[in-house]
């Protein structure tokens, strides 16, 4: 069974002019540890579907099931990560990746120990009493990954999480993120606008079309590399052509 499925998926919105429509039937289902990125054109429902999933949104119309249950608002199954780390500069490394434990009030000793192991698993724990501030960009995005992953989700949703990055940055940290969560078999669905982060991470890539958006096609994404990683899919032969194709196809319906 897949861990999540979104059936006819439908928002409309009133606007100045009359009712839009952002998103038109959208169906798609991921399986367990899959990363799927999500692309489309500027402006056509991306992260209003990000918000649908992790019910921060209700959607005028369809379902999303996370492993077969309905969602109806916020979900515990589900973890959410935006562009801002937005850490609290007041709060050290540690009591920040603890926070969503205790906002859950599910500090148990388990979780805990989880948070203390993830901390000395991603080379975060020599820095658990040091404040945001001290920490370079792409650490302060490694602290707010663990903090999402020490609440234990299902599934991660990342909005342009690294756009806030500069460019040398943002490819080590995709890097990191990739092999955390591949390593942790956390299922992952990313918003990216950046076509070549979304092929270097992505099992599949969904395509959406402008506003309303469809999904015009589901791609998988297979670079036959016996350790995959971002950066070396970046240097395979195959990812020119994956690009291409992407390309074409976001420009085929403007």
């Amino acid at each position: 069974m897949a861990v999540l499925e979104v059936h006819k998926i439908e928002e409309k919105y009133q606007a100045k002019n009359g009712e839009i429509i952002a998103l038109k039937e959208i169906n798609f289902c991921v399986e367990k540890g899959e990363f799927i990125s999500i692309v489309g054109p500027s402006g056509c429902g991306k992260s209003t579907l990000l918000s649908i999933i992790a019910g921060v949104m209700k959607p005028t119309a369809g379902v999303v099931l996370v492993n077969g249950e309905k969602i109806e608002g916020i979900s515990p199954h589900i973890g959410y990560m935006l562009q801002k780390d937005n850490l609290l500069e007041w709060r050290t490394i540690y009591n920040n990746v603890i926070l969503g434990l205790e906002i859950q009030n599910n500090k148990t000793p388990e979780n805990i120990e989880r948070v203390i192991q993830l901390l000395k698993t991603y080379d975060l724990y020599d820095f658990k009493d040091k404040y945001p501030s001290q920490l370079s960009g792409g650490m302060r995005q490694r602290v707010a990954l663990i903090r999402t992953l020490a609440i234990n989700p299902d599934i991660l949703l990342l909005d342009e999480a690294f756009s806030a990055l500069d460019y040398q940055t943002r490819l080590m940290v995709t890097n990191d993120v990739y092999q955390i969560l591949k390593k942790e078999q956390i299922t992952t669905l990313m918003v990216t606008h950046d076509i070549p982060e979304g092929i270097s991470m992505g099992d599949k890539i969904i395509i959406l079309s402008h506003r309303p958006a469809i999904v015009k096609e589901v791609l998988s994404i297979d670079f036959e590399e016996e350790q995959r990683t971002p950066l070396n899919c970046r240097k395979n032969p195959k990812f020119s052509m994956y690009f291409n194709y992407i390309w074409k196809e976001l420009g085929s319906d403007g």
